[in-house]
């Protein structure tokens, strides 16, 4: 299927409404979703045929000081991104700190048991065996 003759300046007359904020076909978004929209043409018409159109677009929508919402929530993302990564890095060096604190027990914990252990085998037995006593026999 080919592309229509006027796509090209549907496109630019699109462009021209929603940064106009006139919007006809579409909600007016700062999108290339948006613009295929009001263009009335396929969203690949600007991702693959006409992408000199797509990036003229966000150039404009820059030029206004304006970031386009896809920006916007690709800013938005990477913000809880760094703060989950600032947390799990927190949560990590903890973890290292607990687990160097849990192996310093252990060793401490292993060399009490084997001073324990050589004092116990160097000691001379403390029980001694009392005599039994006699059992009773009985009569026949």
């Amino acid at each position: 299927m080919s592309p229509a003759l006027d796509e090209r300046a549907r496109i630019l007359t699109a462009m021209d409404r929603i940064l106009n904020g006139i919007p006809q076909h579409s909600t007016g978004a700062l999108t290339i979703v948006a613009l295929a929209q009001e263009a009335q043409v396929p969203r690949n018409a600007l991702t693959q045929r006409h992408v000199d159109l797509k990036n003229d677009f966000y150039e404009r929508i820059r030029a206004r000081k304006e970031v386009p919402e896809t920006e916007q929530k690709l800013r938005k993302q990477l913000a809880k991104l760094k703060k989950l990564r600032a947390a799990e890095l927190e949560e990590l060096q903890q973890l290292r700190t607990d687990n160097e604190t849990l192996v310093g027990a252990l060793h401490q914990a292993q060399m009490e048991n084997r001073q324990l252990r050589l004092e116990l085998a160097k000691q001379t037995p403390r029980l001694r065996a009392l005599p039994g006593q006699p059992r009773p026999t009985s009569p026949h």
